[in-house]
C-alpha cells in the first residue's frame, strides 16, 4: 500500500519520493492519519476503506476551492487515490502551534474575507460530500431557505427517524424554517461546513489555517454557528471577523437553527444523548 501511495506523491510533486519514516498520529474520529516522511519532505496522509474514495475526492476538491478565494491557508491536498484495500488523501503536512490573540483576530478576518468571495448564485455544491461520515447533499438551489429546509434539517431528520430517533416536533419545525429565516436573503459564501474548534489552528510560524472541511456554497452564517456549538472560539476571532464582515444583528437568533443541523448529524452519527439535545432545541426554536 506505501508503495503505491509514495508512486502518487511522486507523481504530483514531480520527484523521487520514499516513505521512510510513517507515523500514527491523529486523523479524527473517521479517519486515520499519518505523517510520512523521506528524511527531506513531509507530508499528512489519511486512510479509510477503500469505499471511502469519494469523501477524499470532494474533501480535496474544497480544499481547492476555498484557496481560490485567496485569503485563508488550507492545507494543499496532493493526491487522492485507492492502494490496496484503503482509501487515501495526502495533504501538505503543517506543523501546528499555539494561537496567539493576533492569530486568532487574524483568523477571524481570513475568514470573513473567504466568505466575501463571490462566484456562485445559487445554493449548494457541484457534487455532494460528506459532514463527518454522514453523506450532505448538495444540490443547486436558488432559495436558501429551500436547501437549508431539505437538504440539511429535512434530510438530518430523516436519517434520524431512519436510526430510532424520536424527533416529536421535526416536521412542526420544518414547517416553520421559512419563518425563522424571514427577511434574511444571504448571498451565496462558500463555507467550510464543519468549523469547529478542532477543525482549525495556528502554525508554528503563526498563520491561522482551517482544514477537514465540508464545503459548499451556503450562507457564511452557518460557519460562524459551528464555531460556537462547542466551546467557542476566542472573543478576538469574533471580533476580527466583524471588522471585514459585519456580523448581522440577526445572527443570534439563527445560529441555534444553523448548529441544530450538526446535533442533529451528531446523533445520526454517535446516538446517545444527542436525540435529546436536538429535541430540547427543536422546542426552543418552534414558534
Amino acid at each position: 500500500m506505501w508503495t503505491q501511495i509514495d508512486a502518487q506523491i511522486s507523481q504530483a510533486i514531480s520527484h523521487p519520493f520514499e516513505s521512510r519514516d510513517r507515523r500514527s498520529v491523529g486523523g479524527g474520529c473517521i479517519n486515520q492519519g499519518y505523517q510520512v516522511s523521506d528524511g527531506n519532505l513531509t507530508f499528512f496522509v489519511k486512510l479509510n476503506q477503500a469505499d471511502q474514495l469519494e469523501m477524499f475526492t470532494a474533501e480535496a476538491l474544497g480544499l481547492k476551492q476555498m484557496a481560490e478565494a485567496q485569503a485563508i491557508r488550507v492545507p494543499k491536498p496532493m493526491c487522492v487515490g485507492v492502494a490496496g484495500n484503503s482509501a487515501y488523501i495526502v495533504l501538505e503536512w503543517l506543523e501546528l502551534g499555539r494561537g496567539s490573540s493576533q492569530a486568532w483576530a487574524e483568523l477571524g478576518r481570513n475568514l470573513a474575507r473567504m466568505h466575501q468571495f463571490q462566484k456562485s448564485t445559487a445554493f449548494g455544491w457541484e457534487r455532494d460530500n460528506t459532514i463527518g461520515s454522514t453523506p450532505q447533499k448538495n444540490p443547486w438551489t436558488s432559495s436558501w431557505v429551500d436547501f437549508f429546509t431539505q437538504y440539511r434539517i429535512g434530510y438530518q431528520l430523516e436519517l434520524g427517524h431512519q436510526n430510532g430517533g424520536r424527533f416529536r416536533n421535526g416536521d412542526r419545525l420544518l414547517e416553520q424554517i421559512p419563518e425563522l429565516l424571514a427577511d434574511h436573503t444571504p448571498k451565496p459564501s462558500i463555507v467550510h461546513g464543519d468549523l469547529w474548534s478542532g477543525n482549525a489552528a495556528v502554525t508554528q510560524s503563526g498563520e491561522p489555517v482551517i482544514f477537514d472541511p465540508a464545503t459548499y456554497w451556503g450562507d457564511r452564517e452557518v460557519d460562524l454557528a459551528m464555531t460556537e456549538l462547542f466551546g467557542g472560539f476566542p472573543a478576538e476571532f469574533y471580533r476580527g471577523y466583524d471588522e471585514i464582515f459585519a456580523i448581522d444583528a440577526g445572527y443570534h437568533q439563527r445560529k441555534k437553527l444553523y448548529n441544530l443541523y450538526h446535533i442533529l448529524n451528531h446523533f445520526n452519527l454517535f446516538g446517545g444523548g444527542y436525540e435529546s439535545q436536538a429535541n430540547r432545541m427543536i422546542d426552543q426554536l418552534i414558534l
